[in-house]
């Protein structure tokens, strides 16, 4: 997503199994930076949730086989097909509902923490934040 006159942008990525929401801000929205932000904050999630990577087409996502290198595998969703990628265009409503078109993204995601307190009927009215919670436990137990 980019802001105002194209001088902020960040990166939505979901976690398909419970919805948690990974907001990544960029310093810009060219490819390489793209690149880097979500090679970082992929590399920050558990293993056994950072499966594979599907991203639209855009001009920002074309050195996929840097991503690619990680062992992570990459999929791109075909032109002008937003529901191939449901849960990101979500999270981008969201997203778009406390940042409208037209303002500056905030290079602090601070409002990270009300996205993932918002309760979600997919999760019968529970928390993104909870529901990661108990999957990060769960996970964790099976080690």
């Amino acid at each position: 997503m980019i802001g105002k006159g194209g001088r902020s942008a960040v990166a939505t990525l979901v976690e398909r199994t419970n919805r948690f929401p990974v907001l990544v801000p960029l310093r810009g929205h060219d490819s390489l930076t793209v690149t880097d932000a979500a090679i970082a904050a992929v590399g920050g999630l558990p293993a056994s949730i950072t499966r594979s990577l599907t991203w639209d087409c855009g001009s920002g996502m074309t050195l996929h086989e840097q991503v690619t290198a990680t062992e992570l595998p990459v999929f791109f969703a075909r032109p002008h097909s937003p529901w191939e990628r449901g849960g990101n265009e979500k999270l981008n409503l969201i997203v778009r509902e406390l940042l409208p078109k037209g303002v500056d993204i905030p290079s602090d995601p601070s409002y990270l923490a009300e996205i993932n307190d918002r309760p979600r009927k997919i999760h019968d009215w529970r928390k993104p934040s909870e529901v990661f919670a108990e999957f990060l436990e769960a996970d964790s137990s099976t080690i």
